[in-house]
């Protein structure tokens, strides 16, 4: 079986990479696709608030939103090392739910894993969900997973 994950360089996009590893069996997972998808003439950057790049410690990101991008799929990536599927990593252009819903079609993929809320309450309601789209759309099943509860003050 064919799995796509996806990322948007969020911490919850992270998670669900480490979620996936918590019950699926790699010896049944034949590859993972990591994708992350920039959107073309975008008025905000990718944000990347995962990988490790020296620009990302220091807050001033001076590199371009395909390298933010990379960093995230990297990142992703890293979550799989040593585990046995083989890793492919994808940074695409265009619209991200359409685009993670073309990745799957094009690998035939047996699951999608997607974070929900990976970019907060604010971009839900101007951009609307990528995560539901995906899962209304996508050609097989759709693992979306949640932030963890906030504990209650």
């Amino acid at each position: 079986m064919q799995v796509v994950v996806a990322t948007d360089g969020s911490p919850q996009s992270l998670a669900a990479a480490r979620h996936l590893m918590s019950f699926a069996d790699p010896g049944k997972i034949t590859a993972i696709a990591v994708v992350a998808v920039i959107r073309p003439l975008a008025s905000v950057a990718f944000a990347d608030e995962i990988s490790e790049s020296q620009q990302h410690r220091a807050g001033e990101w001076t590199g371009s939103f395909r390298e933010a991008a990379q960093g995230a799929v990297d990142a992703v990536a890293a979550v799989f090392d040593g585990w046995g599927p083989r890793i492919d990593k994808q940074v695409r252009s265009g619209s991200p739910a359409a685009e993670i819903i073309r990745a799957a079609e094009e690998v035939d993929a047996g699951l999608v894993v997607v974070a929900a809320g990976g970019r907060g309450i604010s971009d839900a309601i101007l951009i609307g969900s990528t995560a539901q789209r995906v899962q209304h759309y996508a050609p097989c099943p759709v693992l979306v997973v949640r932030p963890a509860p906030r504990p209650k003050a």
